[in-house]
């Protein structure tokens, strides 16, 4: 993970935390921005969600990780994420029934630092991911997953681009 990047991980610990996002219609990001946004800070926040206790930690370094891939300009940006669900596969489902899947949806609002705080961007995420068959659904990180996969629509959302080739480098593997 890059130095420079600052995460920071709110509200996923405990049951109700009032969400970081100001809210409001979408909004793409001013074609510009686009080009010259670089990874300032991450800051997660979500209502109740049924995940293990490291859920924020995992989510907040999987996002990271792909916005530095496609963010890669000079102009410090903060992203601020709402999530609204998550649900993983069962395990033991997913080793009788071959497959599973996993889902994560939430709110996503880009934010130029400074005094303003000023939303430059928002947009709704949903994403789903494979189980990756019998094996990768009983000894595959389904956090991670979810997380990567969040990460990269994201990225695609608000860029235009995918942060990764193709490849079993992705926990996602696309």
């Amino acid at each position: 993970m890059n130095a420079r990047i600052a995460i920071t991980a709110i509200g996923l610990l405990a049951a109700a935390c009032a969400p970081v996002i100001e809210g409001g219609p979408p909004m793409e990001l001013p074609p510009g921005l686009q080009e010259t946004a670089q990874l300032g800070s991450v800051i997660v926040s979500s209502e109740w969600l049924e995940a293990e206790e490291d859920f924020s930690d995992t989510f907040s370094d999987e996002v990271g990780e792909e916005l530095s891939r496609c963010m890669h300009g000079t102009a410090p940006v903060d992203v601020r994420i709402h999530l609204d669900r998550l649900d993983r596969a069962g395990r033991l489902e997913t080793l009788l029934r071959g497959d599973g899947v996993h889902t994560l949806s939430g709110t996503v609002e880009f934010v130029l630092p400074g005094p303003d705080r000023r939303v430059v961007g928002r947009f709704p995420v949903e994403v789903a991911t494979s189980a990756r068959g019998r094996i990768g659904g009983l000894l595959g990180d389904r956090q991670m997953m979810v997380s990567e996969e969040f990460g990269r629509a994201v990225c695609d959302t608000a860029f235009g681009r995918n942060p990764r080739t193709r490849g079993p480098h992705n926990a996602t593997g696309g």
